[in-house]
C-alpha cells in the first residue's frame, strides 16, 4: 500500500512531529512497508490459536496481600487544618 505524501504531512501534524520535505519521500515509503507488513500478518491463518497474554508461559508469583503498617489516619487527620467525617477539607479551586 502506497503512502503519499499529504497523508504523511496530515500523520505529521496530527502526531505533532515535524517531518522536513526531504525526509517526506522516506517516510512515506517506510509507512508503507510497515503496512505491507500488516498486511501480510492479516493474511495469516489464526484458526484455531489461542490468544496469549505474554509469549512465555510464566507466572507471577505474587506476595500475601497482609497490613505491614498500623493505622495512622486519626494522626494524619490531626495535622490537617480542617477535616469532617473523616475527610480532609480544601479550599474550593474551581467555581
Amino acid at each position: 500500500m502506497a503512502v503519499d505524501a499529504q497523508t504523511v504531512e496530515k500523520l505529521a501534524e496530527l502526531a505533532r512531529i515535524a517531518i522536513s520535505e526531504e525526509t517526506i519521500d522516506e517516510v512515506s515509503s517506510r509507512l508503507g512497508d510497515v503496512l505491507q507488513l500488516v498486511d501480510q500478518l492479516q493474511a495469516v491463518n489464526t484458526d484455531g490459536v489461542e490468544p496469549m497474554a505474554h509469549p512465555l508461559d510464566e507466572v507471577q508469583v505474587l506476595r500475601k496481600d497482609e497490613v505491614t503498617e498500623p493505622n495512622r489516619r486519626e494522626e494524619f487527620l490531626a495535622l490537617a487544618p480542617q477535616t469532617e467525617a473523616g475527610l480532609y477539607l480544601v479550599p474550593k479551586v474551581i467555581d
